[in-house]
């Protein structure tokens, strides 16, 4: 199963594309959607769309893997984030993509071990777990990989469909 993990952002969408066979994860490609600063929000939705229907042709994902919002003091960045988001879900949806949701305490539990984790530990993690030779940059794109792995992870799904499959 090849899984897009996607961190939602209005300036940087960081992305990350795994293969997931068995307990197996290759890494396919990873990287962020900058948008440039001072550019219309409406300009950088289209960024976004456009580079998610490239990453989404490009790799072709069974599913993609997006954390859900957690909003903090800024309001008016979160606004703009959520917009940003739901360009991300439109996109995948539209080119046929299943798409899961995490929180952040899931991808942390699920990549660390531990869900008040801090992002360095999960940027090891991630580097570790995916065999990387060095941590990857910018920290949204390590995000996107640990959310990645976390779908990976989250098998309670994938193992029923395994054994359905394979009708045992």
């Amino acid at each position: 199963m090849i899984i897009l993990g996607i961190d939602p952002g209005l300036a940087i969408v960081g992305w990350g594309v795994i293969e997931c066979n068995g307990s197996k994860l290759t890494t396919l490609g990873y990287g962020a959607i900058e948008t440039p600063a001072h550019t219309s929000t409406e300009d950088r939705l289209l960024l976004i769309h456009k580079g998610m229907r490239e990453l989404i042709e490009r790799y072709h994902p069974d599913e993609m893997a997006v954390e859900e919002l957690f909003f903090n003091t800024n309001i008016t960045t979160g606004i703009r984030v959520a917009e940003a988001r739901g360009v991300i879900l439109m996109s995948a949806h539209a080119m046929g993509v299943k798409i899961s949701e995490y929180t952040p305490l899931q991808v942390k539990q699920a990549v660390v071990g531990y869900g008040r984790a801090e992002k360095k530990q999960v940027i090891n993690m991630v580097t570790m777990l995916l065999g990387l030779p060095k941590p990857p940059k910018p920290d949204d794109t390590a995000d996107a990989l640990a959310i990645a792995i976390c779908h990976a992870h989250s098998g309670g799904s994938r193992l029923a469909k395994y054994y359905n499959q394979n009708n045992y």
